[in-house]
């Protein structure tokens, strides 16, 4: 009777030894996922911030601005879940708004442009929110792409309509002296 006693303690241990090791090898494994993500994080972060302070140098964003921008990922997570989609969907939002900055910079010829892109960029700074709870799921998802919209160049309305006044001056062809003569004539 001692020994199966013996053997049942045995067994006991050594299930409790397994099970803590089990345990700790999952507890390890969340704290190393939970440092990659946040080191992800933190490159996104740097990153954006990095480009911004190359904005500034090149004249297209102010130097006081960069902390207001660098808000855009830095308070990504405030009122977000720590997930894997919301990682993604931040990469996807802040390399959208960098490449339009970029994109936007590299159309523009003269200082003229610029100074026009810089004002596109400083109201877009303005319509961002101020407090950090303002960063959540709704402005991510549907306001800041359309304010993204809004860096980009927009011709003005007199070059868009190009094509009604070629279509007067045809319809005004049309009814030349000698014209409304022969149209007089026929009736």
């Amino acid at each position: 009777m001692s020994y199966i006693v013996f053997l049942a303690l045995l067994l006991l241990i050594t299930l409790l030894g397994c099970y803590w090791m089990v345990e700790s090898n999952r507890r390890k494994a969340i704290e190393a996922e939970k440092k990659r993500f946040n080191q992800r994080v933190k490159e996104i972060n740097n990153d954006f911030k990095d480009k911004l302070i190359d904005f500034s140098e090149s004249k297209i964003i102010r130097p006081k601005n960069i902390s207001r921008l660098s808000m855009i990922t830095s308070n990504y997570f405030v009122v977000q879940a720590h997930n894997e989609e919301n990682l993604t969907y931040l990469e996807y939002i802040s390399d959208l708004l960098l490449n339009t900055i970029i994109m936007e910079a590299s159309k523009a010829q003269s200082p003229e442009q610029i100074d026009q892109l810089a004002d596109r960029l400083q109201y877009f700074i303005a319509e961002l929110p101020y407090n950090g709870i303002e960063y959540n799921k709704a402005f991510y998802q549907e306001s800041l792409p359309s304010l993204i919209e809004v860096i980009k160049y927009q011709p003005p309305a007199d070059l868009q309509d190009d094509q009604p006044p070629a279509q007067s001056t045809q319809a005004s062809d049309d009814f030349t002296p000698e014209n409304q003569l022969s149209e007089l004539s026929k009736a």
